[in-house]
């Protein structure tokens, strides 16, 4: 069963493209008021204009930031607290994929630093406003591919050893590993953090990574992330990884809670949030 979407107000990151257009013109179907997020200001209002068009919901905002950036992803932060009093999800779907090591202008490997650090980033940053919404739910888009991951500390950052895949795996590892903690320190909130495999999609970010690759249509990868952003029966249901809307186990190293909180506490240091309490 569902919850009523009518009252609640849902952000999707990467929402021009693939599996998160996708979730936000689900979540738009459902009455939600969506916000919507991307790097392309010219194409996000050509897809709100699209969602509107097909739903007929005008509840609908767009916010432009590229997520390699933490001065644009705290910029974008600021800017959805003014313009909304409540944000009840939190879908953190962006994600890239880049066969070569780029860093960004903080000094950080772009894959990690868009698919996980912006996602620890954002969450932190829009937290007062979803405590103020609560019950309120944070959805982090993982990957299968997490089950390869590694976390080696000395190469984190790929500064000793870049491939492609390595780090992408490492991202969504990492994703999982922050879920975990952030479920534990969420705790009696009214705010749930749960993960998910979207399924092996056919997407820009598939076809980057693997090429001709087959899977699946955004509307298949699209529906973990509307069922725990919609469905009543998940309500205080916090710190699990969904594959296909059932609670799944993530790989041996993703449970390690050591190793979740070694991560946390640099994750703080590289968004220079460690000074804040949470």
């Amino acid at each position: 069963m569902q919850t009523d979407m009518k009252n609640r107000t849902v952000l999707v990151t990467g929402s021009t493209d693939g599996i998160g257009k996708e979730t936000a013109l689900q979540l738009a179907r459902l009455g939600a008021q969506v916000l919507l997020h991307g790097r392309d200001k010219e194409k996000g209002m050509a897809v709100l204009e699209e969602i509107r068009g097909s739903t007929g919901n005008d509840r609908l905002q767009f916010f432009q930031a590229d997520l390699s950036m933490q001065k644009q992803v705290r910029k974008m932060a600021a800017e959805i607290r003014k313009s909304n009093d409540r944000l009840h999800v939190l879908i953190n779907n962006a994600g890239t994929f880049e066969p070569e090591r780029r860093i960004t202008e903080d000094g950080l490997e772009k894959t990690f630093s868009v698919n996980y650090l912006a996602q620890f980033l954002l969450s932190r940053e829009l937290l007062d406003l979803m405590v103020k919404s609560a019950p309120a739910r944070i959805i982090n888009v993982a990957s299968i591919a997490h089950v390869n991951g590694t976390i080696d500390w000395s190469n984190l950052q790929g500064e000793r050893h870049y491939e492609g895949f390595d780090a992408y795996a490492r991202s969504k590892l990492a994703g999982i590993l922050f879920t975990y903690s952030l479920a534990r320190r969420l705790n009696g909130t009214g705010i749930t953090v749960n993960s998910l495999h979207p399924g092996v999609i056919k997407t820009k970010l598939l076809q980057a990574g693997f090429g001709n690759f087959p899977g699946g249509t955004p509307e298949k990868g699209a529906r973990t992330s509307v069922y725990l952003a919609s469905c009543a029966e998940v309500e205080g249901i916090s710190g699990q990884y969904f594959e296909e809307c059932e609670v799944a186990r993530s790989s041996p190293r993703s449970n390690n809670q050591e190793l979740q909180e070694e991560l946390w506490r640099i994750s703080e240091q590289l968004t220079g949030s460690d000074g804040r309490t949470l």
